[in-house]
């Protein structure tokens, strides 16, 4: 069922919210500052590609104050702008029967698009869920 739902989400909306991540990570890497969040962009960008299926969990570690100083700067950058743009996208998938897992999983990008940093994305049934959570 998953790949299924990943390969309609492919083709209602994920190809081109995938390319806006892989674009905005190409950008932010062009300066060395941003590196960081343009990292964080290519790994938003291949879970807005197939979300269905994968969690997002906090990778933990000892980086836990440069990932929230980083998180605050992406949140009044970019992070609001696509936590928005993904809130105004849902609304359409939820209005149709078909659409509504599309609007969930489009809603299920929001956390991670507020805060990438310090988090990892894993496939839904691992190991390494249950050890972060």
């Amino acid at each position: 069922m998953n790949a299924l739902l990943n390969v309609i989400w492919l083709l209602f909306g994920g190809i081109w919210l995938a390319l806006g991540y892989f674009v905005a990570g190409i950008l932010c890497c062009l300066l060395i500052v941003t590196i960081p969040f343009g990292i964080a962009s290519f790994r938003i960008g291949a879970y807005a590609l197939w979300p269905f299926g994968r969690s997002v969990v906090d990778r933990g570690g000892k980086t836990y104050l440069f990932s929230t100083l980083g998180n605050v700067i992406w949140v009044l950058v970019a992070g609001i702008w696509i936590a928005i743009g993904h809130i105004v996208t849902a609304i359409p998938m939820f209005v149709s029967i078909i659409g509504i897992p599309l609007g969930i999983a489009n809603l299920k990008l929001i956390p991670v698009s507020l805060m990438p940093l310090g988090k990892e994305i894993v496939p839904s049934g691992s190991m390494r869920l249950s050890y972060y959570r």
